[in-house]
């Protein structure tokens, strides 16, 4: 059972680390470029701090297994998506991002997406085509693949929803 709350601001440096770890799970299942060059950088885990969007996940012990950022707010890059449609684009919908976990956790993906839809039953997601641990994760938990939306910096991610 993992229990989740807000990330404080001093807790910056356990999410950094968090985002350490999942660019290591990553970089050894071969996706070489998602979180490269220093993403997610200090500078945006500090916004969502302040925003309440960054949650952090704990075990029974209190050990720090994951985070991730969820926001219930419309999402630009989520405005047009291409080769395919979302289930429902006109509902209001949760956004996770920044999901991340250290290596010997596991069902952490579940727990974040369990409770994120207990908060708003139709969730929103994006993955790199690479991110090959993230779509398994998706589509177990129930997302449907919807299409390809473009992050402001013009990179292609996959799009998924679960309503």
């Amino acid at each position: 059972m993992y229990h989740i709350r807000h990330t404080k601001p001093e807790e910056i440096d356990l999410v950094l680390m968090l985002f350490d770890h999942a660019r290591t799970i990553m970089r050894s299942d071969g996706n070489l470029h998602q979180w490269s060059g220093g993403e997610p950088r200090r500078e945006l885990v500090e916004n969502d701090i302040r925003r309440g969007n960054s949650y952090l996940m704990a075990d029974d012990e209190g050990k720090v297994v994951g985070t991730f950022a969820f926001i219930t707010s419309i999402d630009p890059t989520y405005i047009h998506i291409y080769e395919g449609q979302w289930l429902d684009a006109d509902a209001p919908y949760g956004v996770v991002h920044r999901l991340a976990s250290t290596p010997e956790s596991r069902g952490v993906a579940k727990a974040c997406f369990d409770w994120c839809f207990e908060q708003i039953p139709n969730l929103k997601i994006d993955t790199h085509r690479d991110n090959h641990i993230m779509q398994h994760c998706l589509l177990k938990a129930g997302f449907q693949y919807c299409g390809i939306i473009y992050l402001l910096n013009g990179d292609e991610r996959l799009a998924f929803q679960k309503l």
